[in-house]
C-alpha cells in the first residue's frame, strides 16, 4: 500500500491552484499548496473572466468571496470593427449563464484564495523552489527551501505552475503549439477616469492587423491590451518607455484617446506570444495539468481565466465522485480536451473572421457581416457563453 503524505499537492497557488486547493480541502482531503512567491507582484495577464467562467466560479463558491474582496463586474461589452460600432452586447442577458463578465487584480485575487485554501484546512508553503516532480503512485515532488531539499508524495500532483509549466516538463507531457500568429502587450493604468466601468472596450481594424481591448477593473483601474500580427510588425513593446508607442498605436486602432488622458501606468508593459499552447489529455501517473499549464488560449480572446475555472470544477467533480483517481484524472483529461478543443476552435473560426488582415479576409468580411447583422444567431456566442453550445 502505497505512502501518501497528502491526497493533492498543486505546485503554484495562482487562481487554479489555489482554488483547487480550497474546494478539495474543503471536501475533507489533505492538501499542500507549494508556491514560489512570497509577496505577488503584478504582472501582464489575462484579467478577463467571460459569463461562462463566472458560472464555473460561482460552483467553486469562489465567485462571492472574490467578488467581495477584490472583484468586479463588468456588464456590457462593446466591439468596434474597422472604426463601426458593433451591438452593444449586454452580456447578462445574452449569455447562456446569464452572467456579467468580471475581472479582479491578480494578486489580490491569489492572496485571497491562498488564505482561502488555508482557512479550509490546506496547508500553504511560500518561497520555496519546486526541483522535480515524478510521476507514479505516490507521485513525488522534490522542493528545496533555504538551501535544503524535502521530499513530499501525494495521491494527486497538480501542475497549476502556468503556460511555461516545469510539471509539464518534468511528468513528460508532449506540448503542441500553433504556429505563431500574433503578439499582444499589456499593462495596467490607473485613473483611467474617462473609461466607464461597466464596459469592456473591444476595438478591431483588420487593415493594420491590431486589436485593442480595455478591460476595467474598478476603482478607476483598467487592463488595456493591444494586440497586433507579427509579420506586420515584429517589434516588441517592453518597458515604460515604449508606453507612449502603445498608447499610440491603441488610438490609432480606433480607441478613444479621452480614453487614456490622464491615465497612469501601475504596472509592467509586458508583451507575449498570443499562439495557443496544449497537451492533449492532460494527465498521467499521478499528476493532472489545469489551467494555462493543460491549455493556453489566444489571450487576444480573453478565454484563459474561464478555461482555468472550468478544468478546476471539472477536475473535482471527478475526483469527488471515483475514489479510483487515476481514472478520475483520465476523465478529467477527456473532458479539458473537449472544452478546450471547443474554444480553440471557435478563436481560431474568430481571428480568421474578425481580425485576419489582407484582400481575402476583407472579402471574406464583406460576404458574413451583413449576414450576421440580419441574424444575430449566425455569430457564435462561445466567446460568452462556453464549450458547452454545441
Amino acid at each position: 500500500m502505497a505512502n501518501f503524505t497528502y491526497d493533492i499537492i498543486t505546485v503554484g497557488g495562482g487562481l487554479g491552484g489555489a482554488a483547487l486547493a480550497k474546494v478539495m480541502a474543503e471536501c475533507g482531503a489533505r492538501v499542500l499548496v507549494l508556491e514560489r512567491e512570497k509577496q505577488f507582484k503584478d504582472r501582464v495577464r489575462g484579467e478577463q473572466m467571460s459569463p461562462w467562467g463566472v458560472a464555473e466560479a460561482r460552483e467553486l463558491g469562489i465567485y462571492e468571496l472574490l467578488l467581495d474582496t477584490c472583484g468586479h463586474e463588468v456588464r456590457w461589452w462593446q466591439t468596434y470593427l474597422g472604426g463601426t460600432a458593433l451591438e452593444r452586447q449586454d452580456c447578462v442577458a445574452e449569455s447562456v449563464q446569464h452572467a456579467p463578465q468580471f475581472g479582479f487584480y491578480h494578486p489580490a485575487m491569489q492572496e485571497v484564495l491562498l488564505k482561502a485554501a488555508e482557512n479550509a484546512g490546506a496547508e500553504v508553503r511560500r518561497g520555496l523552489s519546486v526541483r522535480d516532480v515524478k510521476p507514479g503512485a505516490p507521485a513525488r515532488v522534490m522542493v528545496e527551501q533555504d538551501g535544503r531539499g524535502e521530499e513530499f508524495r501525494a495521491r494527486l500532483v497538480i501542475g497549476a505552475d502556468g503556460r511555461t509549466s516545469l510539471v509539464r516538463k518534468w511528468a513528460g507531457f508532449s506540448v503542441y503549439q500553433d504556429p505563431p500568429q500574433r503578439l499582444i502587450a499589456g499593462i495596467l493604468f490607473e485613473d483611467m477616469v474617462a473609461l466607464p466601468e461597466d464596459t469592456a472596450y473591444f476595438q478591431i481594424d483588420p487593415s493594420l492587423g491590431k486589436v485593442v481591448l480595455l478591460f476595467p477593473l474598478g476603482q478607476r483601474r483598467a487592463r488595456a491590451y493591444l494586440g497586433w500580427y507579427q509579420h506586420m510588425s515584429p517589434n516588441r513593446l517592453q518597458g515604460l518607455d515604449d508606453l507612449p508607442r502603445f498608447i499610440k498605436e491603441s488610438i490609432r486602432t480606433g480607441t478613444a484617446a479621452d480614453f487614456y488622458t490622464g491615465a497612469k501606468p501601475a504596472g509592467p508593459l509586458a508583451t507575449f506570444e498570443g499562439a495557443d499552447t496544449w497537451v492533449e489529455h492532460p494527465y498521467r501517473a499521478g499528476v493532472a495539468l489545469i489551467g494555462d499549464a493543460a491549455s493556453t488560449n489566444d489571450p487576444c480572446f480573453g478565454q484563459g481565466l474561464s478555461l482555468t475555472v472550468r478544468s478546476v470544477r471539472v477536475l473535482r467533480d471527478h475526483l469527488l465522485a471515483n475514489d479510483d483517481w487515476d481514472a478520475a484524472g483520465d476523465a478529467y483529461a477527456a473532458a479539458q480536451d473537449h472544452d478546450y478543443g471547443v474554444i480553440h476552435r471557435i478563436t481560431q473560426w474568430a481571428g480568421q473572421m474578425l481580425y485576419e488582415p489582407g484582400p481575402e479576409a476583407d472579402a471574406r468580411r464583406a460576404r458574413a457581416l451583413p449576414l450576421i447583422a440580419q441574424d444575430k444567431t449566425r455569430m457564435l456566442n462561445h466567446l460568452l457563453s462556453g464549450p458547452d453550445l454545441p
